[in-house]
């Protein structure tokens, strides 16, 4: 396999993403559309559908990085009261050749990390405070620095246009699902068997598939990103030791994070979930990644 340039790499992401809105819109305009068969809304429920899926790409486009941060419950971090983080995660973009992301805090026990936005100018890195509590400097410039290497590589707009992605295909799962049963009763009396027999059909389908769906997409997010951000991060810092160390605690630490969800778990350092899945992981096992780091030359 050959070797790719970081420009290759970065081209390779953003083209990723769009491949991913223009699928993510078709199946999208696919199941709304039989909404507005099933509910005869004609020419105008087209026109809607069209003006939302439109409308929905643009605002998870442009403000991804605060749909990322909200949905955890982070909090910017106060230089003031967080002065090292801080100072860190600025040594590291200016390492990295990138404008300082935004620095957020989640609070939570588990130790882990992760970087969103659309794009290096546009970037926020957000840590847990059982991160902050667990890590020394050196090792807390480890994980920001793998980080700031998915800024830097492109990997940010991508993986969070997928984390929204599952996130709706979730959401549209359940109110399928609960649709069938409660809101839509009346509506199938008008209709015929055939229909009313297709649409339930349909919704089982899609609340069996849409978790497995959500997994795919977590899984099409290689972990050679992993890899790659992690081999980056060390270069960036001429450290590897630093965030194999880093990574070797938060192995070890078992309790899944209270605000992690199925739609968010690949953006993550590590498993937000405490343990490594074995089908459709979002990351690679822990012990790999430590080895390869260990592995690596750096020359300073």
């Amino acid at each position: 396999m050959s070797k790719k340039t970081l420009y290759e790499l970065q081209s390779e992401n953003v083209k990723k993403t769009y491949l991913f809105l223009v699928i993510f819109s078709m199946i999208l305009f696919a199941i709304g559309y039989f909404f507005i068969w099933y509910f005869n809304w004609g020419t105008t429920g087209i026109i809607l559908l069209a003006i939302f899926i439109v409308a929905y790409n643009w605002i998870s486009f442009e403000n991804s990085d605060k749909i990322a941060i909200s949905s955890v419950r982070a909090v910017p971090a106060d230089p003031e009261r967080y002065p090292v983080l801080n100072d860190v995660v600025e040594e590291v973009a200016i390492a990295a050749g990138i404008p300082k992301p935004k620095v957020y805090i989640m609070n939570d026990s588990q130790p882990n990390a992760f970087a969103t936005g659309k794009d290096p100018k546009h970037a926020s890195v957000c840590v847990t405070t059982g991160l902050l509590q667990m890590m020394n400097r050196e090792e807390l410039q480890g994980v920001i620095a793998h980080e700031t290497s998915h800024i830097r590589n492109r990997d940010i707009l991508l993986m969070t246009v997928v984390a929204i992605v599952a996130g709706l295909i979730i959401l549209l799962r359940d109110v399928m699902f609960r649709g069938m049963f409660f809101g839509l009763g009346e509506r199938r009396r008008d209709k015929n068997d055939n229909s009313a027999i297709l649409f339930i059909i349909i919704g089982i389908i899609l609340s069996v598939l849409a978790p497995l769906l959500v997994m795919i997409i977590r899984s099409f997010i290689s972990q050679q990103r992993e890899y790659l951000a992690d081999a980056t991060g060390a270069y960036i810092v001429r450290d590897p030791y630093g965030l194999a160390s880093a990574l070797k605690k938060i192995g070890g630490y078992t309790k899944p994070m209270k605000n992690a969800s199925n739609a968010t778990a690949h953006m993550f350092i590590s498993n937000p979930f405490g343990h490594v899945e074995r089908l459709f992981a979002t990351h690679p096992p822990i012990e790999k990644r430590i080895e390869r780091l260990n592995n690596l030359t750096i020359q300073v």
